[in-house]
């Protein structure tokens, strides 16, 4: 009998598991019984990977070995910890990841890790120690290579250093090269260590009453209490009979022992319950608004209402303009989705919107709203998912990632301002949430909402070929007229005045005219810092980061010279520092300089800022809106944060400054971008009942862009851009992808991109794919990294697929580094 035990408990499973790592494939590992028999879908497995632990995530559990993997059994790892009692991860989310994974050209197990709340899965880290002989040979050797000595002594210096800390100091790929020399020499040694999750319930102590009767009567002195004990249970009664022991405390002004007294005393218990952390808690909710829908709403309303108690999934674009009322549209439709006991996901592009509408969800929807988006804390964040999970929230906010909430029966997704390239993940693993939406959809038979004002030109093909269906809501509330817009000639400005200004005349005078009137002002520069950037006047270079092909950008109040894509650091120079001339220029206006110029101009103005740099603090953009919303404020300036989402009555001005700098990049999508950032700022004005005016400067009034933009013409505009679209073989007309190429070393970058390259060129023969490059990227060297771009166009998606996957499986087999390229499908931005 115990025989047989032994050898039933000897019996394994094997799990195929997807690892969050840039890899296309799954890696099977065993697990014995004790993790067998509880084993899921979708849970979290702790597997070792090399010398490192690492949390997979189960895909595949079989019985015995399948013949077609080809695996030797005696070489396969043994699975080391099963994570979840539970799967954190349904099987709709895994269809889902799965599908973005093979879409977007990605690993599954990135998408698996991007799709869970920050914090939950378990990792390990390399620990770094000098061993004795290497202590030796610091001390002993004076030949020995700068660098190798350079990180020993680093090392002597310390009892244990992670090598993530090493490459921050050193350099990802010397550290690497070098750590590995070192080792096999015996002057360092390595081990892992196992990281506990970061995310984790909060428990908080509390008192209650163990019987109301007792209580009572101890207040009428059938039982002998003091005073302090007294105060006990009338702050108890107070708060129906429960409250945190830390409050009570200083509600009845006790001691800790007095408390304990009366838990002996079986009057009281101390307990401890988990406390969800609520990002809302400190936030202004606001009445709940009872609108009347306008004909156009009503008739918008009914159909996607209907589609949703049909259980039929269906993708509708709402083009309406701003101020439209599209915002009360889908509150309706997911109080639709409510009632038929479904569940409700809105997506909002910018985490600067959740606030404004994740407010005013709660004070329709109340506690069954949860708020999604990667500014949360690591706690508040988990505790929201678990809500969503639990069935407890049923209407979810959030930003890109909560495609992924763990919503079940879904009735009704919404994007918001759809057209935003912030749904776009621009780091892996790349996808596009609203794409992604879509997708959801229709696996779960909900209804798709794609609004906005300037719907993407993707989006509005879809709706014009009949794949999506089209609602529209063309007038304002109320017929409100749209926002006069004055395009201000800078040419004829500089003619008067004799130099460039910052603002023109007409700009100052409106400015002055609306503070006379108690009214209120947007200004936009969508700049950030004091110059954006700093030139020699003697030898004419610009000082550029040492990580990027970019310069720097100067930031005032600091007094730094800062890098906007790798965050690189310096002081300003006294001297250039190519030929030590004293004659430094800070050139191109930031919102930092702005700021500084309006205050001068206006003092009397209550002026804020909104940008990254003064944004970085918690709550600082929910309080500025709020206190501006209240008129405490008489003008915000910022960048692009400012331009969408925001609904402020009293704003009557709306000024949009160096606006020729978004037409001149070096991307097919730049004028669809600066059509849709103008167009949406100048929703920003005129909302309520005073009329709107829009000052727009520029320097090329004659571009269509600005004509179109204008007169607020959006088909207009996506006629004429369609057919320069359509003339150079860009989407929505044909299919892209985008192949960058990444690496300290350009020569083995450009080695790589070239097997790539070769690999394409023999598979396109029956795909008929177009590959232009390899060539330089826009931006050819980004945070240390040279990079090299091959274009991909297609008129047929599935073929581009076929061509990627065999071209990809080709390089393989000639030794292709599959971790210095980015595979974009659909890219939004090619710089």
């Amino acid at each position: 009998m115990q025989k047989q035990l032994i050898a039933e408990n000897l019996q394994k499973s094997y799990a195929e598991v997807v690892l969050p790592l840039p890899l296309r494939q799954t890696f099977t590992y065993s697990m014995p019984s004790i993790i067998a028999e509880n084993a899921k879908l979708g849970a979290r497995l702790l597997v070792p990977f090399g010398k490192r632990q690492l949390t997979g995530y189960i895909v595949t559990i079989h019985e015995e070995l399948q013949k077609d993997l080809e695996i030797d059994e005696s070489k396969l790892k043994e699975a080391v910890e099963l994570l979840d009692e539970e799967p954190l991860i349904n099987p709709e989310i895994l269809r889902l990841t799965q599908w973005t994974a093979d879409y977007y050209s990605c690993s599954w197990g990135e998408v698996l890790k991007a799709s869970l709340p920050a914090g939950v899965n378990v990792d390990s880290e390399t620990v770094v120690q000098i061993t004795a002989t290497g202590r030796e040979k610091l001390f002993t050797t004076t030949n020995f290579k700068t660098l190798k000595a350079e990180i020993l002594q680093h090392l002597a210096d310390e009892i244990e250093v992670i090598k993530g800390d090493l490459e921050k100091k050193f350099g990802k790929s010397l550290i690497q090269r070098n750590l590995r020399e070192l080792e096999n020499l015996g002057f360092i040694s390595t081990f892992q260590r196992t990281l506990s999750t970061k995310a984790k319930p909060k428990l908080r102590k509390a008192v209650r009453l163990i019987d109301t009767s007792k209580a009572i009567s101890a207040e009428t002195n059938s039982l002998i209490l003091n005073e302090k004990q007294e105060n006990i249970i009338s702050v108890l009664l107070e708060n129906n009979g429960e409250i945190g022991f830390v409050e009570l405390l200083e509600l009845a002004d006790v001691s800790a022992s007095s408390i304990q007294t009366l838990a002996k005393r079986n009057i009281v218990e101390i307990f401890v319950h988990e406390v969800f952390r609520d990002p809302l808690k400190t936030s202004k909710i606001p009445e709940i608004l009872d609108l009347t829908l306008t004909d156009e709403q009503i008739n918008v309303f009914s159909q996607l209402a209907t589609a949703i108690n049909t259980n039929t999934y269906e993708t509708f674009v709402l083009h309406g303009v701003t101020g439209s009322g599209k915002t009360e549209i889908y509150i309706r439709a997911m109080k639709v989705a409510l009632e038929t006991g479904k569940t409700a996901l809105m997506m909002v592009p910018e985490i600067a919107l959740t606030p404004v509408f994740s407010k005013r969800l709660r004070s329709v929807f109340g506690n069954e709203v949860a708020i999604l988006h990667s500014k949360l804390s690591t706690g508040e964040r988990f505790d929201e998912w678990r809500r969503i999970k639990s069935g407890s929230a049923r209407v979810v906010i959030g930003t890109r990632s909560a495609i992924f909430a763990p919503l079940e029966n879904l009735g009704v997704i919404i994007v918001d301002e759809e057209h935003d390239g912030s749904y776009r993940q621009h780091e892996t693993p790349f996808y596009h949430a609203r794409d992604v939406a879509v997708v959801r959809g229709n696996f779960t038979k909900a209804v798709v909402i794609l609004g906005s004002a300037t719907p993407s030109l993707e989006t509005f093909r879809n709706a014009e070929i009949g794949k999506y269906k089209l609602l529209g809501l063309p007038n304002r509330i109320g017929n409100r007229p749209l926002a006069a817009v004055e395009i201000v000639d800078m040419r004829e400005v500089f003619k008067e005045k004799g130099k460039d200004q910052v603002l023109s005349p007409q700009l100052l005078t409106a400015i002055r005219e609306t503070y006379s009137k108690g009214e209120q002002t947007i200004i936009l520069l969508n700049r950030r810092g004091f110059s954006s950037f700093v030139l020699c006047r003697s030898c004419g270079d610009a000082i550029r980061c040492k990580n990027c092909d970019i310069t720097l950008t100067f930031h005032k109040r600091d007094n730094t010279l800062v890098c906007h894509y790798c965050g690189y650091r310096e002081k300003v120079p006294t001297v250039c520092p190519a030929c030590d001339s004293k004659f430094i220029n800070f050139l191109g206006e930031g919102t930092e300089q702005l700021e500084t110029i309006l205050r001068d101009n206006f003092p009397d103005l209550r002026i804020e800022r909104i940008d990254r740099d003064t944004m970085n603090r918690r709550n600082a953009l929910e309080n500025i809106l709020d206190d501006f919303s209240e008129k405490k404020i008489d003008m915000l300036l910022g960048t692009q944060m400012l331009a969408k989402g925001h609904d402020f009555p009293n704003v009557t001005l709306v000024g949009v400054l160096a606006i020729d700098a978004s037409l001149s990049l070096p991307d097919f999508h730049t004028a669809e971008r600066t059509f849709q950032l103008l167009t949406q700022v100048s929703g920003r004005a005129g909302r309520g009942e005073l009329p709107g005016k829009v000052l727009i400067q520029t320097y090329c009034p004659q571009h269509y862009v600005l004509q179109h933009a204008e007169t607020q013409d959006y088909l207009h505009f996506y006629e004429k851009e369609s057919k320069f679209r359509k003339n150079l073989n860009y989407p929505p007309f044909v299919a892209l992808a985008s192949l960058l190429f990444h690496h300290e070393n350009f020569d083995y970058a450009y080695e790589q991109s070239q097997i790539l390259r070769e690999c394409l060129q023999n598979s396109n023969a029956k795909h008929e794919s177009r590959i232009l490059g390899p060539a330089p990227a826009p931006i050819s060297r980004l945070k240390g990294e040279y990079r090299l771009q091959i274009i991909v166009k297609s008129a047929n998606r599935n073929k581009l697929r076929e061509l990627l996957d065999f071209s990809l499986h080709e390089a393989q087999g000639k030794s292709f580094d599959l971790r210095c390229v980015n595979i974009e499908i659909d890219p939004i931005n090619l710089s």
